[in-house]
């Protein structure tokens, strides 16, 4: 089936195509129904649909009436995708949908969410971030909004170049402490970054995401990362230049000689962060880009089936 997505490039295709596969495979829906409720009326103006019209109502009155509504939505999601230039690695699997890095796996990820969103007509929005909040959209329910949403996360998927591609720094903690005093409702928050970040920089973000919690929104982490490269360090026998995307800075290194203090270090690392998560009360899915879109659906299920 995924040979078949890919021809189309299309988040829209990939989404429906991936959530009617995992829906079929439900015993029992997770999700609550919607409702939409009668408000008022209003007078009729020329030229506007006249699906709402209140035909009843004009058979008592001689006057069109248009009947108003208000969605209930059963839930507000924000996405965040950190778009920082470490979540481009690896570099020429960008846009690569059959073995995606870490950005190209975000969005399409994010994309699976959104389309769970819309088949319940919950609202969600969208928030890009780097070193500050790049991007951000209103939270809204209709297919129009999920359509241009989609369109904005496309253009994310072009394929770039080592050379041309712009250093952005992460500054995760900021963004979300932006994104908490601006959400006056209880949210759904679901963040996909690898949360890179410096060793000074771990406690402000620990601190964002207990932000996020104190004001009652229900956090989803996406920690996401390429295993075998990240973490593992798996390289051939030989000196490498790494250099750190995000500020340019390169060392010099045999990987066999550094593997095991490196692997270590990441290790505590990812452990730390999920430590905090828990402690938090904080969904915390790690996220090896290598496995595959499975790892997306069954945690925000879990976590939405939670909220209420």
């Amino acid at each position: 089936m995924f040979q078949e997505i890919e021809k189309y490039k299309s988040l829209d295709f990939f989404a429906r195509q991936v959530v009617e596969g995992f829906i079929t495979g439900l015993h029992k829906s997770p999700f609550h129904g919607f409702s939409v409720e009668f408000s008022e009326h209003r007078l009729y103006n020329t030229g506007e649909s006249t699906k709402n019209i209140d035909w009843k109502l004009y058979g008592r009155t001689d006057k069109l009436f248009v009947k108003r509504y208000e969605e209930e939505t059963n839930l507000r999601c924000q996405v965040l995708i950190d778009q920082s230039s470490s979540m481009y690695f690896p570099i020429e699997r960008q846009g690569v949908f059959a073995n995606p890095n870490k950005l190209t796996f975000s969005v399409y990820a994010a994309a699976l969410i959104m389309e769970l969103l819309v088949r319940q007509r919950d609202a969600f929005g969208l928030t890009l971030f780097s070193d500050k909040v790049d991007f951000q959209t209103e939270v809204r329910s209709s297919v129009l909004h999920q359509r241009y949403v989609y369109s904005v996360m496309e253009q994310m998927l072009h394929p770039v170049k080592a050379e041309t591609l712009e250093q952005r720094g992460t500054n995760v903690a900021e963004c979300i402490h932006l994104l908490a005093e601006k959400m006056h409702r209880r949210s759904l928050v679901v963040i996909f970054t690898d949360a890179f970040v410096r060793e000074e920089d771990m406690e402000p973000l620990f601190d964002a995401l207990r932000h996020l919690r104190h004001c009652k929104h229900e956090v989803l982490l996406f920690h996401t990362y390429d295993r075998d490269k990240e973490l593992e360090l798996n390289y051939g026998n030989r000196p490498y230049y790494f250099i750190d995307m995000e500020t340019g800075r390169k060392i010099k290194a045999f990987p066999n000689e550094i593997a095991e203090r490196y692997r270590s270090s990441m290790a505590e690392q990812v452990e730390r962060v999920k430590r905090h998560a828990m402690q938090y009360h904080i969904d915390y899915v790690p996220v090896d880009v290598n496995l595959g879109f499975d790892q997306i659906m069954q945690p925000y299920v879990l976590k939405r089936s939670r909220h209420y």
